[in-house]
């Protein structure tokens, strides 16, 4: 499924990068090096990373775009998406019968699991150290679990807990939750200047920090011009239980078209931020996924005078409840055929080779040469931000 996103992704960027698909359609350009490129290309900025494309190699390639992200601010947005789109869990099931994890987290779904894993590991160990100090263990030498063998135990503290609360989220113990500390301009407009991050943790774009706050309690604190505390507000709950309640009954689950999960997190049609009311009619259910979607991905939705929801795409066209079925050639192969012939491709063995003669790769000095945002005067280069090269 991640692949299929990535491919979706690229698709949609080649639709405003023109070169950078006909250099694709032409096989000048592996799909990995056009990957890479429209993770930051612009129309602006297309022509001279075509270049990149076709001077260099797919691993050079992957290195200046590092660079350039790494300079490029408004690569933000684009870098929240990159995290969502590369997290994954793999799990299998090893010759001895054990079950083996590997997995990738988005920056706030992973301070979620630390603080679950941290509670659930002090309940069990917590109970454990207070039987030894009432038994007085005979072998005072007995091992001890290690923390990865304790977060062991906590994951199936964790899996167990959810089974029997019906995957309920309930109401989160207040030494575990997952803090965000966002300025209030920020949740009215997230192109506000503003902090937005997590506590102790790294920083989230401000639609991240919009769509936590859709459902989720808070705590409104007031500062002055130096940034010293002057008043603190009680905390609050957003959606509170009996409005849930009322919420699941009418919804359902996630109201995205095809989604139907049957169980989510209340959104917010118009912002509590912006002055939008927590009432069942300014409320819809969707799934973690869509949400995300409608927050940080530029999906729309609103509530027409009838009470139906309406959802957009990013580009403002509907969404429809049921997709169209996409067709298909009764010979994709021989289709594909006839339309590169139709185009005029021809592909030969150095089509897709690139013009590098083995020279060693200057990150720095490329990224100089080539981000609008890097300024050169008296043989020198600047940067707006570290090439991270």
């Amino acid at each position: 499924m991640g692949a299929a996103r990535e491919k979706v992704r690229v698709a949609r960027a080649l639709g405003t990068l023109p070169l950078l698909a006909q250099a694709l359609a032409c096989g000048e350009l592996s799909y990995a090096k056009v990957r890479a490129l429209t993770r930051v290309a612009t129309p602006e900025t297309e022509e001279r990373l075509l270049g990149v494309g076709r001077s260099g190699t797919a691993a050079h390639v992957e290195r200046i775009v590092r660079g350039w992200r790494c300079v490029d601010r408004q690569a933000e947005a684009r870098e929240s998406k990159r995290q969502h789109a590369s997290r994954a869990l793999h799990v299998h099931q090893d010759d001895d019968g054990t079950v083996v994890l590997r997995g990738r987290l988005t920056p706030e779904v992973g301070a979620l699991l630390l603080r679950a894993l941290e509670a659930a590991r002090e309940t069990l160990y917590q109970k454990a150290r207070s039987k030894e100090t009432a038994n007085r263990p005979a072998d005072p030498s007995a091992d001890v679990p290690t923390m990865a063998q304790q977060r062991a135990d906590a994951l199936a503290l964790l899996a167990e807990t959810a089974l029997h609360h019906e995957l309920d989220p309930g109401a989160p113990g207040e030494r575990y939750q997952v803090v965000v500390h966002v300025d209030a301009p920020v949740l009215a407009d997230p192109d506000q200047p503003g902090q937005s991050v997590l506590e102790d943790g790294p920083h989230v774009s401000a639609e991240t920090s919009r769509r936590l706050a859709c459902d989720a309690s808070r705590v409104v604190m007031q500062h002055d011009e130096d940034g010293r505390l002057l008043e603190i507000g009680a905390r609050t709950r957003t959606i509170p239980p009996a409005l849930r309640r009322a919420l699941l009954h009418r919804d359902h689950g996630c109201r995205f078209p095809g989604c139907r999960l049957p169980f989510g997190q209340g959104h917010h049609l118009q912002h509590w931020a912006q002055g939008g009311p927590t009432t069942l009619s300014n409320l819809a259910l969707l799934c973690r996924r869509h949400h995300r979607a409608v927050h940080e991905e530029g999906y729309q939705v609103d509530r027409q005078p009838d009470g139906e929801l309406r959802f957009r795409r990013p580009d403002g066209r509907p969404l429809p409840e049921v997709p169209s079925p996409a067709t298909v050639p009764a010979d994709p192969v021989q289709d594909l055929r006839e339309r590169h012939d139709a185009q005029g491709f021809r592909f030969h063995v150095r089509t897709a080779c690139p013009g590098w003669l083995e020279e060693r790769l200057d990150v720095g000095w490329a990224i100089g040469a080539l981000h609008p945002l890097a300024t050169r005067g008296n043989g020198m280069t600047t940067f707006a931000g570290s090439s991270g090269a």
